[in-house]
């Protein structure tokens, strides 16, 4: 159990450390990236996804469309609700964040880590991936 308890420790400080270079909000960039991933959805499925208030998730789709990064439009089916699809800025920001958050872990490795780490740290997204389907 102590363990698992330093791997949660280690893990939350690193992903705020990676977090620590992006340029956008990390509320904005993880709506981007459901878009990738899922394509275009309504206000609501995206605030279900979150776990989020409707009026906060509008507020955000708002903060994105004013940045050109999403493009929100009238469901054809239900007049009531609005899709938020990806623009084509908002592809090319997640992407610069995502290269930004790869370089920056890859310079660390680099200078910080032993070759017999970086050897190890190959084999961690494997390792966490099994972690994260296993649990469920």
């Amino acid at each position: 159990m102590a363990d698992a308890e330093q791997l949660r420790v280690a893990v939350g400080k690193f992903v705020r450390r990676a977090r620590s270079v992006d340029t956008m909000p990390a509320g904005q960039a993880t709506v981007l990236g459901h878009l990738r991933r899922d394509g275009p959805l309504a206000i609501v499925a995206l605030a279900d996804r979150e776990r989020v208030r409707h009026q906060t998730m509008a507020r955000t789709v708002r903060l994105l469309a004013d940045q050109g990064l999403v493009d929100v439009a009238a469901d054809t089916s239900d007049k009531r609700r609005v899709i938020v699809t990806l623009s084509s800025e908002g592809s090319a920001r997640l992407d610069d964040e995502r290269t930004s958050r790869a370089a920056w872990i890859a310079r660390v490795a680099q200078r910080e880590l032993t070759d017999r780490e970086r050897a190890v740290l190959k084999s961690l997204p494997a390792v966490l991936e099994k972690l994260l389907t296993g649990g469920m």
